[in-house]
């Protein structure tokens, strides 16, 4: 009786680990959100009001995209034996766990519209491949001066914009010595790591754990050693997910980025960064090629626009296939139209050889932005600083800008801070898909929005004048500007031809050294002459 015991229990163990291993994971989505008992007119029952308030501050109505899936439908599938565990509002549906038995009995489901396989039961090992290709780490302290300069983070937080008030979502593979090393602590001490904090893996609240590109990313933003390192936002509230299962790649993991923007939505996230970029995965039928790279196929790039449609800003690696003659493009979700896509420069300017080109497969300007990518300062889970190397640590140096000019700037839309973003960086009048419209910069940004109604092409001022003359065309965009000015004895005093950007938006001349009396400054602009009478005082 005792070995028929040992016998039946053995049979039922190796039965159940069977059983186990045929489950997969599989993406459901329903038909419709009819019968719910969720409601447009009462969104604080699904959204925090963080969430219903930036939604009102961008005019963005309330639709039935963001109500909960159908209870009754995610009960019906439980109904059939699957294990249910996230769900979608945005592309309505569940993720679930499930022997392949029970496809049948869920796809005849009269509102089951489709089923997507997304991963299997098993992760195997994925080899040698990197998750994050062409980055690096070199054991050498590097201050954050360069990083922070190149784009004008010392002059925000000068300005005391540090990212306070603004929520970002940072969407990883791991955040491991987030929460025990010193460059961290003020994050726990002050309150800045939201409590949604979620791992989209293992479904638990520990997020640090696993890899630390997550930390290092979130380091650039958020870190801070007196006198040693400074993070681009270190004012900013974090909230932290993993969504990037490191040893293996399949689709699930864009789902589980999609259930995290929508978490993120919920409880007000501002921002969305993410250093993860996806088109090759562990099973072949689930890659992507370069024409699907159109800002509307992948399923992280339509979770991407969703995350904007709700007034969210999403900034996003433009990836490390620059070298790779089969791909060379950014992947997704860096080819939204609407998500920032970062690309890596080094300190001269000069863009990585590794760093994703463009254009998007439907033709558009990709990488929106660069910022410094070679050489970037990062703390790591034991919180020493390294510097790496990669857009995932260039992308996180333009969220910590977007943070800091929205903390500025309130009113602006989402749409409006992409806009005026790529208008007023270094090479935006004549963008490429190298490095697209160049380097962004926060005083440019200021200056832009600024600079008063200038119905004049050129102004000229104080007048009259006793140290600093000002001259300011209305863009600076219009070319470039010739000055003469002359005495009233017609002699010339001085001439040369000035390029303006958003950066230096006008030009300060000084005469303070100048006789007093009155001269004449003639303006020659691209399409004609401005004559400006100057009284020099003393």
């Amino acid at each position: 009786m005792v070995w028929s015991r040992i016998v039946l229990f053995i049979f039922l163990y190796c039965s159940a680990v069977v059983a186990q291993a045929q489950e997969n994971q599989y993406m459901i989505f329903f038909t419709d959100k009819n019968g719910t008992p969720f409601s447009i007119l009462s969104p604080e029952n699904y959204l925090s009001q963080r969430a219903i308030d930036r939604r009102e501050r961008q005019g963005i109505a309330i639709t039935q995209n963001d109500l909960p899936v159908n209870p009754v439908y995610v009960q019906g599938v439980r109904d059939t034996g699957a294990d249910v565990i996230y769900k979608t509002r945005w592309m309505n549906g569940v993720l679930i766990s499930c022997d392949d038995t029970l496809l049948p009995s869920i796809e005849a489901l009269s509102y089951v519209s489709s089923v997507e396989f997304v991963s299997p039961g098993s992760h195997p090992a994925a080899g040698n491949r990197s998750k994050f290709k062409n980055e690096t780490l070199e054991a050498e302290e590097e201050a954050t001066d360069t990083q922070l300069s190149m784009i004008g983070l010392d002059a925000m937080h000068d300005d005391g914009n540090k990212g306070e008030g603004i929520s970002i979502a940072v969407l990883d593979g791991g955040f491991s010595g987030v929460n025990v090393t010193a460059p961290f602590q003020h994050l726990f001490t002050d309150n800045q790591i939201h409590p949604a904090s979620f791992d989209f893996i293992s479904g638990t609240e520990n997020v640090f754990q696993y890899d630390d590109h997550g930390t290092r990313v979130l380091s650039i933003m958020g870190a801070t050693i007196d006198g040693t390192f400074t993070g681009g936002a270190p004012k900013a509230t974090f909230q932290l997910y993993v969504t990037e299962d490191i040893p293996t790649e399949y689709r699930i993991e864009e789902y589980n980025w999609l259930f995290a923007a929508e978490r993120a939505d919920s409880t007000g996230a501002d921002i969305i960064h993410t250093s993860l970029g996806y088109n090759i995965f562990d099973i072949n039928p689930m890659n992507y090629t370069t024409d699907q790279m159109d800002g509307e196929t992948t399923v992280i790039t339509r979770a991407a626009q969703s995350a904007f449609s709700k007034g969210m800003i999403v900034v996003a690696s433009a990836g490390n296939e620059g070298g790779i003659a089969s791909w060379r493009i950014v992947t997704a979700p860096a080819d939204g139209k609407d998500v920032l896509a970062v690309g890596n420069i080094n300190s001269f300017g000069v863009r990585s050889p590794s760093s994703s080109i463009g254009p998007s497969a439907d033709g558009r300007i990709k990488p929106d932005l660069v910022a410094l990518g070679s050489g970037v300062s990062v703390v790591r889970a034991n919180g020493s600083i390294f510097t790496g190397s990669g857009t995932s640590f260039a992308a996180p140096l333009v969220t910590s800008l977007v943070a800091g000019i929205w903390q500025s700037n309130p009113h602006l839309k989402n749409s409006e801070l992409i806009n005026v973003l790529r208008l007023t960086a270094s090479q935006a009048a004549t963008p490429d898909n190298l490095i697209g419209y160049g380097i962004p910069n926060y005083q440019a940004v200021q200056h832009y929005l600024e600079q008063p109604v200038q119905t004049e092409p050129v102004v000229v001022f104080p007048n009259p004048v006793n140290g600093q003359l000002a001259i300011r065309p209305s863009s600076p965009d219009n070319g470039n500007l010739s000055f003469t000015l002359i005495s009233s004895q017609g002699q010339l005093v001085t001439e040369r031809e000035v390029s303006f950007t958003w950066l230096n938006n006008q030009y300060m001349a000084d005469v303070s050294a100048l006789a007093s009396g009155m001269y004449i400054l003639r303006i020659k602009t691209a399409n004609r002459i401005l004559t400006f009478r100057i009284v020099k005082i003393n």
